[in-house]
């Protein structure tokens, strides 16, 4: 029987069959060196604007939708993040991975797990070039789900001697210590404050905005020598870390300079309160593939590294999920087809 003119393809035409990867498969095939080796390689190589642009938000009656996209240099696969926040608050992640070489939609990726991994990688490579080798001291500002993805991804880049946590419920931070003293089989200690969990710590790691958006962290309590990690904020109207941070801080390496510097409550409460940043601020892109960077690290007596995620992360990490998915035959075929066009 003849197709109808609806459903007949032009002779340019093409059916592709992309294959699903679900959560429950995220987690058993990605390990933290081969994340840090990829995001690191990906980072290496000089990237242009247009590789990976600012994200895009969408807004009306309370929901919104993220998009990011990437075309990361040397990879099999270019690919978008979307994410959907509804007014139960509630979200869901997207992540759809398209051959470089031919368009074609090769996966869809269930990308909630990916999005604390990418992060949580991306840290550590940028820990492992700007904080001093040798056993650390990490104090850790929160207990969910960032704080220890952070924690384990740092863990695989440094050698750890002691691990303070603090957050707001007490349960919570005993319950994260215990967990750690025994997977990561050194000392990790619950304290009451966050100045606690700061003071003589090497690496300081900020993953948890306060509910009221007040500052977990502050400059005074920092000293030289000290390594920052902020991934909390990223949208101007939450905060993590007080303008004195921003201002104590002599190197601020960003994934998403532009968007730190416009699109997080942190940097605009800095500029608001007459910190003059923008001087030192450096993409961790330039860190990994500027031979110039290293003088401007050597000099750097107390850096940061501030985060808001990126899409070249999320498509560099799902591509190795896919890679690693389809060889452990967890890749389920989606079901339905896609039609490629040819232009």
């Amino acid at each position: 029987m003849q197709a109808s003119a609806a459903t007949q393809l032009a002779p340019s035409e093409s059916h592709a069959a992309p294959l699903f990867v679900a959560a429950d498969a995220i987690g058993r095939v990605l390990a933290w060196p081969e994340m840090i080796d990829r995001l690191r390689k990906s980072y290496s190589v000089p990237h242009t604007e247009q590789a990976s642009p600012p994200r895009v938000v969408a807004r009306g009656g309370g929901a919104w939708v993220r998009a990011l996209a990437a075309v990361p240099p040397g990879s099999r696969f270019m690919g978008a993040k979307v994410f959907g926040f509804g007014r139960a608050k509630s979200v869901s992640y997207l992540i759809a991975l398209f051959e470089q070489d031919t368009g074609a939609l090769a996966a869809l990726i269930d990308a909630n797990l990916v999005t604390g991994y990418r992060t949580a990688a991306t840290s550590a490579v940028a820990v492992d070039r700007i904080a001093p080798t040798g056993p650390a001291v990490i104090a850790v500002l929160g207990s969910g789900l960032e704080a220890k993805m952070h924690l384990r991804a740092i863990a695989t880049v440094r050698p750890l001697r002691e691990v303070r946590v603090h957050s707001p419920t007490a349960k919570n931070r005993e319950a994260f210590a215990a967990l750690f003293t025994q997977e990561l089989g050194v000392p990790c200690s619950a304290v009451a404050s966050a100045r606690e969990a700061v003071d003589g710590a090497s690496i300081v790691v900020a993953a948890a905005r306060s509910h009221d958006e007040t500052p977990i962290l502050k400059g005074e309590w920092l000293r030289d020598g000290m390594t920052v990690v902020s991934i909390g904020s990223t949208l101007p109207d939450q905060r993590e870390i007080d303008a004195r941070v921003v201002d104590a801080c002599d190197l601020i390496i960003c994934d998403m300079v532009e968007e730190v510097v416009h699109e997080t409550g942190d940097m605009i409460a800095a500029k608001q309160a007459g910190v003059a940043f923008e001087p030192k601020l450096m993409s961790l892109n330039e860190l990994l593939s500027s031979p110039s960077a290293g003088e401007r690290l050597r000099a750097a007596r107390l850096p940061m590294f501030k985060s808001v995620g990126a899409a070249i992360q999320d498509v560099v990490v799902a591509e190795l999920a896919f890679e690693n998915a389809v060889a452990a035959g967890l890749a389920r075929p989606l079901g339905a087809e896609f039609v490629m066009k040819q232009t």
